[in-house]
């Protein structure tokens, strides 16, 4: 391990701040350092391994198209591709898919998409509104949507045109529109600024102000979206259709993959407008079906729904016997607990007896495990966090 830090000091820029621990192999919902320690792994890469670690639907999809090929140019039809927008499509209130590589990309091109719509169908519309506490991505036009200056502080100016306004406030919002306005920008549940779900009665007031002024309305699901609300797509919780929809993370289950989808209306690219080398690759893509096929086939969603119903309620009665706990939300396996003081010690306590979490903000605590997690797994990873909670009292 040592000599392994040395070389990444050495060698890789310092993005992150690396947890000392060199992770080797998973299956399911564990992994296992280089040195045989196994931990119960509630991060999921961040919302991205929907289906665990080593899953043999997965992995045989994969090694299937490893076999046949890797990557061609989107020159040429690519069936893995076609197939997954076709899934996408025809389980959604959308009509055409876009893909890219990661989540930033997906916000990306929705604000390209967006500010096509203001100048072609919008007088030349081309303001965006984003919201407060925000976090969309670290590209300078993604960086530019999210509401935290800790993010963008180092890289100002970004790009103008934007303004922000406060979280679940209609009227704040309201304030903020005017004709030059050709997007809105919203995540159903806010992931980095602490897990913090939209109110179902705004969302729909937003769909009435975005419809009402011909503003494409887009919903950042990247870390949302895919089942991770127990629906195949955060909105369909809230019966609230955006126009246009980013997705990343757990859509290619380990493999880096994005898209956006859109209504017809918003179907405005054309070739030499947008595109992504890698993006939609035949990898990637049989990759992002077989989770599809897990989640729509196989009644995975019907399992995080009670999963997370689970971990909410154990979530709850951790929070009614520690007054640390100031709140525990959020909606299906994407949920926070909120403390009164840093999480980074009691999710350090947690590492070291084989529990792996990840914050959201210095005072929340993110759950996001694997979507296949079943309520013994939560009650292990219930029980450390309890003694971890004990520990740094």
């Amino acid at each position: 391990m040592k000599n392994l830090k040395l070389t990444a000091n050495k060698v890789l820029m310092h993005t992150y701040n690396t947890i000392p621990i060199v992770l080797k192999s998973g299956n399911g919902c564990y992994v296992k350092d280089k040195k045989g320690k196994e931990y119960l792994d509630f991060i999921a890469g961040i919302a991205v391994n929907s289906l665990g670690h080593n899953h043999t639907l997965y992995t045989n999809a994969i090694e299937k198209q490893l076999k046949e090929i890797v990557h061609f140019s989107n020159l040429f039809y690519n069936e893995e591709q076609i197939k997954l927008a076709d899934k996408l499509i025809s389980n959604s209130n959308f009509d055409k898919a876009f893909f890219c590589n990661s989540g930033t990309e997906s916000v990306e091109a929705a604000l390209k998409l967006a500010k096509l719509h203001g100048k072609q169908k919008k007088n030349g519309a081309w303001k965006i509104i984003a919201m407060e506490q925000s976090f969309h991505g670290r590209t300078t036009g993604s960086l530019s949507l999210t509401g935290q200056k800790k993010y963008q502080d180092s890289f100002l100016p970004l790009l103008p045109g934007v303004s922000f306004a406060e979280f679940n406030n209609i009227k704040d919002l309201e304030k903020q529109i005017d004709s030059e306005t050709c997007g809105i920008i919203i995540e159903p549940i806010q992931g980095e600024g602490g897990i913090n779900p939209a109110a179902e009665d705004y969302l729909k007031e937003v769909r009435k102000i975005c419809t009402d002024n011909n503003i494409a309305l887009i919903f950042d699901e990247v870390q949302s979206g895919i089942g991770r609300t127990g629906y195949l797509f955060a909105h369909e919780y809230y019966n609230v259709y955006p126009d246009i929809i980013c997705l990343a993370k757990g859509l290619g289950g380990g493999l880096p993959i994005g898209a956006i989808l859109s209504t017809e209306k918003f179907n405005l690219f054309q070739p030499g407008d947008h595109a992504a080398t890698f993006g939609g690759n035949p990898l990637v893509c049989a990759g992002a079906n077989a989770v599809l096929k897990e989640l729509l086939d196989n009644n995975l969603l019907t399992q995080v729904k009670k999963s997370g119903i689970y971990l909410n309620k154990k979530l709850n009665e951790l929070k009614a016997n520690h007054e640390i706990i100031k709140d525990v939300r959020g909606i299906g396996l994407m949920l926070g607990m909120e403390l009164s003081v840093k999480v980074e010690n009691i999710i350090s306590i947690c590492r070291e007896n084989g529990l792996l979490l990840v914050s959201a903000g210095q005072n929340v605590i993110r759950f996001v495990p694997p979507l296949i997690v079943t309520e013994d797994e939560i009650d292990k990873a219930l029980n450390i966090l309890e003694l971890s909670l004990k520990l740094s009292d």
